[in-house]
This record gives structure tokens, C-alpha cells and sequence, in this order.
């Protein structure tokens, strides 16, 4: 039999005695407050997820036929559409919407094979704080009844298209 160290039995009744005497209570180590995640207050212009993923093909209707069969997303021309709930917020759905482009699109530039939009809660916020930090930011904006968009560049040069659904409201 394994003999446990005097100093340990003398610290383990000292916390029990210690629960004892704050009337039951759970008592919490400094560390377990180090592992609880700082509470934020919830920022304007963030990021919510992804709202499109586009790409190019030089067989755009092959390779939607492809993708249709094989992984279920049909692309009949608008798009697949794949709808999420937000973490945070379950009520609030949005969806993400997959689609392929054909390779003359200039919708996408050149220089990349494809392009993400996510969704954003704020345009403005988002677009005056990325300006603040010196993102690139392309001087287009396109206002539809589904919701605004405005497009900026990653380090790279990469277009990356941000867009704030109608049904989402600053």
C-alpha cells in the first residue's frame, strides 16, 4: 500500500474545511477562472459567417452537373443554397450560397480561380474599421433587395466580397 505524504492530507482537509465553513459552496481555483472566455461586449461590423463560396470553371454546367450528383449541391443557376443558424442567435437564419462561374465571369477577378463573401452585421462598421487598419477597400458598392455589398482586397490582392443581408439590421 502507497503511503500519501503528510503536507497532502493536511492541504486536502484544509479545502474541505474551507467548503465546509462557506456553507457547501463550489469553490473555484484562479485557474478555472483563467479558462472562462472574457465576457465582450458585442462589437458592430463582424464577421457572421460565410455567405457564398464562388469559383470558376471552363465547364461551368459539367461541373455544376458534377457537383449536383455526386455532393448533392444543385446549381441550377442561382446557386445551391445551404441555410445555417447563427451559433449565438439560433432564431436568425442565413444562407451560404455555392455556386460555380464560368471562367470569362468578371465578376471574379482574373488572377483568382474563386472568391468567398461573408456576411457581415454592419457594412458601414465593418468597411470603417478595415479603412482604420489600411485594408484595401474597392470603391464599388452594390445596394440589391437582398442586401449591400462592397468588396476589399487580402494582402495578396485577393477580392473578397463582404455583403449585410437585408434581414440583417445594424
Amino acid at each position: 500500500m502507497q503511503r500519501i505524504p503528510w503536507n497532502t492530507i493536511a492541504i486536502g482537509s484544509l479545502l474541505l474545511i474551507s467548503a465546509g465553513l462557506r456553507g457547501g459552496q463550489d469553490v473555484q481555483s484562479p485557474q478555472s477562472e483563467q479558462l472562462k472566455p472574457p465576457v465582450e461586449a458585442v462589437q458592430r461590423g463582424r464577421i457572421l459567417g460565410i455567405g457564398g463560396v464562388f469559383f470558376k470553371s471552363a465547364a461551368r454546367d459539367q461541373m455544376r452537373e458534377w457537383y449536383s450528383k455526386h455532393l448533392g449541391l444543385a446549381d441550377k443557376g442561382g446557386g445551391a443554397m445551404l441555410p445555417w443558424r447563427e451559433h449565438d442567435d439560433p432564431q436568425k437564419e442565413h444562407v451560404t450560397v455555392w455556386t460555380v462561374f464560368p471562367n470569362s465571369t468578371e465578376y471574379i477577378p482574373a488572377t483568382q480561380p474563386f472568391m468567398v463573401n461573408y456576411i457581415v452585421d454592419d457594412l458601414d462598421a465593418f468597411l470603417d474599421r478595415l479603412k482604420q487598419e489600411g485594408v484595401k477597400i474597392d470603391a464599388k458598392r452594390m445596394d440589391e433587395s437582398y442586401g449591400r455589398f462592397a468588396w476589399i482586397y487580402d494582402a495578396d490582392g485577393n477580392k473578397i466580397e463582404l455583403w449585410q443581408p437585408a434581414s440583417v439590421k445594424p
